[in-house]
């Protein structure tokens, strides 16, 4: 008898979470920079008000408990790569590269997922999710529009290598988390996790010199992705890569920065071509191929 390989409903709700917390985040970003926060600040700063949030959330909810040694691993993994390393890079890398291109290529996991989960986890990745984390990437290539980028403008291939570095550490906590779950679940997680990766930032921030201007434009981007978005919408991306197929998550984790420019076309009035909508109706078909039922 045929039967359908079942992917989680509620693993596919919480990427859509990730997806819509996740994107709005970016523009708001590109408004704190914008009124003169420091992106290395700003990194440590939304990392530690997170961090705050979390642990009076559940110690609140009296579900505050301490890490065992089963769950370092993903702790480290999440609080290292998904959000100190992603965090400093992709901050470091707006001074280099526009905040749309800056979206986009730091959410590239695929790239590095696709060998990751066969060499590492031993996944059978079927050919329908190798076409789907093509039509992503292909996707994101149209997104990021290469032949548009001057390549010997100063800065830019460093604020591009940058942008890899945040794909690849953003790959590697998936695939650890995945590899090595947690006892604990993801949402006794956050809190500590948020704490490695400010134990990490705040260093990085001090050496780097003056806070920046916080006008109040600052001050409510901070706020709303360090006390809102930035500790659920990371709930969720643990949730997806803890739940779904690595890459069901990481082509699904794609149309996150495809919905932030989105987001910045409406918000900021940033311009709308014809290369945002073909990048995103490809991202949105590859998703849409990842997570359809496949059979046994």
């Amino acid at each position: 008898m045929i039967q359908r390989q079942g992917i989680p409903a509620a693993g596919l709700v919480q990427l859509l979470g990730s997806i819509v917390l996740l994107s709005s985040a970016w523009p708001i970003t590109k408004v704190a920079l914008a009124a003169g926060a420091d992106p290395a600040w700003f990194a440590a700063g939304r990392a530690g008000l997170s961090a705050v949030m979390a642990f009076l959330v559940l110690g609140l909810l009296g579900r505050l408990r301490l890490p065992r040694r089963q769950d370092f691993p993903a702790m480290f993994a999440v609080g290292l790569g998904q959000l100190a390393a992603f965090f400093a890079f992709a901050h470091a890398a707006v001074a280099y590269v526009p905040a749309g291109r800056t979206t986009i290529l730091c959410n590239v996991t695929t790239i590095f997922i696709a060998p990751l989960s066969v060499l590492v986890l031993g996944e059978a990745i079927p050919l329908r999710r190798w076409i789907a984390a093509g039509l992503g990437v292909a996707g994101a290539v149209v997104l990021i529009g290469p032949w548009s980028i001057d390549w010997n403008a100063p800065g830019v291939l460093l604020g591009h290598f940058y942008l890899l570095g945040a794909a690849f550490t953003f790959s590697i906590a998936i695939v650890v988390v995945r590899a090595r779950p947690a006892a604990m679940s993801m949402l006794q997680l956050l809190p500590w996790c948020f704490l490695v990766a400010t134990a990490v930032l705040l260093p990085v921030a001090i050496g780097h010199g003056g806070i920046g201007a916080w006008s109040n434009p600052s001050l409510w981007s901070m706020a709303y992705i360090g006390g809102f978005a930035g500790p659920v919408g990371t709930w969720c991306v643990m949730q997806v890569a803890a739940t779904l197929p690595v890459m069901v998550a990481s082509v699904g984790l794609l149309a996150t920065p495809a919905a932030g420019l989105a987001l910045s076309t409406w918000w900021l009035g940033e311009a709308f071509g014809l290369d945002l909508m073909t990048g995103s109706a490809l991202i949105l078909g590859g998703v849409a191929i990842a997570a359809w039922p496949g059979r046994r």
